[in-house]
């Protein structure tokens, strides 16, 4: 090793002899200069940046990133204010495994890039990549026949200080992909190395084994991003094509609902009326959490439903409201060819609404196809705990039990059953008189 030649001590040797005192137990030995040491560092630090695959992403930093997301305001977005703050500690400390999930353009890529940027620059060892980028590296060196190369590749990833893997659930799923992928995740589970995932998929849709490590809430920690789309604001900006606020009558308002008090009906009905009523009002002036409303037709539930919605819709946040079998014929709808709207879109944009109003939930054809694609949607908005109201006629017996267990979960749900008999108009009255 060579210091620098203009260095007063070394002279460029990259070693000196200190003066030190005979009995010193150091005395006469060769010590690596200080200008020796600053330059291997600066040469380890080469080799790091080389391996860590940053640097298309070396501007993604905590100081870049924005809170607000992309409406640019003072105010930031909460989940990406936590987002933030949970990417910055973690950085720190490199404490467990971080997972951020959220959908396309919300901020992700650029905090997984900052947590390795961060941890690069303190000197650590780490590896940023996407992981169909990474499948396609351990694919081309094993189909070279690179045995040797292969090996040490595939190593280095399952043993490195930080793994950033990039993306998760976009690799094309080959068995083969499947199983380096997992193999690379239980090392690293196994001995709980430092690891931050992302990916825009539900947990449900990636492989069983890999993310039953993701769930592991010891070792794990989870935020749900729920931001719009940075890159594509105008897209999340314009009126979803499936809500039918607009269309839903504007006399089913709170000042129009009425609770038939002139109906005599019994304490309990009348009860149950009046606690709904109650409650939908209390959800409208401040969303949080799962609304459910119970009950036969004809009871008021989608009054209130709607009540709720255009309640919201005046203080200019209109909230994406649908019948479930018309959501569901919509979405069917996204995969014919002359479609103007991409299934993608449209169900991540249900999926993460502000405000998901659900009604005759329980009414749709009960094909595989549409409980998968209701239990995906309500999963979501129950793990990120986005505000939701859903009407069903049906009993709790009758519901998907995935969907009924985050029903149950009285931490964000909560559920009102409407008896009262259905309600009858003055013609209907009138006619059964006569």
């Amino acid at each position: 090793m060579f210091g620098d030649k203009n260095c007063p001590i070394c002279g460029g040797v990259g070693y000196v002899r200190r003066d030190l005192p005979v009995d010193d137990p150091n005395f006469g030995k060769l010590e690596i200069c200080d200008c020796s040491r600053e330059r291997a560092r600066q040469i380890a630090m080469q080799r790091l940046h080389q391996l860590s695959n940053l640097d298309a992403f070396q501007n993604l930093t905590f100081e870049t990133f924005k809170i607000s997301g992309r409406s640019g305001t003072r105010d930031p977005n909460k989940t990406l204010e936590v987002a933030f703050n949970t990417a910055k500690n973690y950085a720190e400390h490199l404490n467990g495994w971080l997972l951020l999930q959220g959908s396309y353009g919300t901020g992700k890529t650029h905090l997984a890039a900052a947590v390795a940027n961060f941890v690069l620059s303190l000197g650590f060892p780490t590896l940023f990549l996407t992981v169909p980028d990474l499948l396609d590296w351990l694919r081309a060196t094993f189909e070279a026949g690179e045995d040797e190369s292969y090996a040490e590749r595939l190593d280095e990833i399952r043993n490195v200080k930080l793994l950033v893997l990039d993306d998760l659930g976009t690799q094309n799923a080959t068995p083969w992909a499947c199983e380096k992928l997992y193999q690379i995740i239980n090392h690293r589970y196994t001995l709980r190395l430092p690891t931050l995932v992302t990916t825009n998929q539900d947990l449900n849709e990636i492989d069983e084994r890999i993310s039953s490590r993701l769930q592991d809430r010891e070792l794990v920690s989870k935020v749900q991003i729920t931001a719009s789309d940075y890159r594509n604001p105008v897209s999340e900006a314009a009126p979803s094509p499936i809500s039918m606020l607009a269309a839903v009558s504007d006399h089913r308002t709170f000042d129009k609902f009425s609770e038939r008090r002139s109906e005599k009906l019994k304490p309990d009905e009348q009860h149950s009326l009046e606690q709904a009523f109650y409650y939908a009002q209390k959800f409208a002036e401040k969303p949080q959490g799962w609304l459910v409303l119970m009950g036969s037709y004809g009871t008021g539930k989608t009054h209130l439903a709607a009540a709720i919605g255009h309640y919201r819709a005046t203080l200019g946040n209109e909230p994406i409201f649908t019948v479930v079998p018309d959501l569901l014929d919509h979405l069917r709808a996204t995969f014919s060819p002359s479609s103007n709207a991409s299934y993608d879109h449209v169900f991540n944009q249900v999926r993460s609404a502000d405000l998901l109003i659900l009604d005759d939930l329980g009414t749709q054809s009960a094909t595989p196809w549409a409980r998968e694609k209701l239990y995906q949607i309500l999963n979501y908005r129950y793990e990120t705990k986005l505000p939701t109201v859903i009407t069903t006629t049906s009993t709790l017996d009758e519901i998907d039990p995935r969907i009924r267990s985050r029903m149950l979960d009285e931490r964000v749900c909560q559920i009102y059953a409407i008896i009262v008999p259905p309600y009858q108009s003055s013609k209907d009255k009138i006619k059964r008189k006569s």
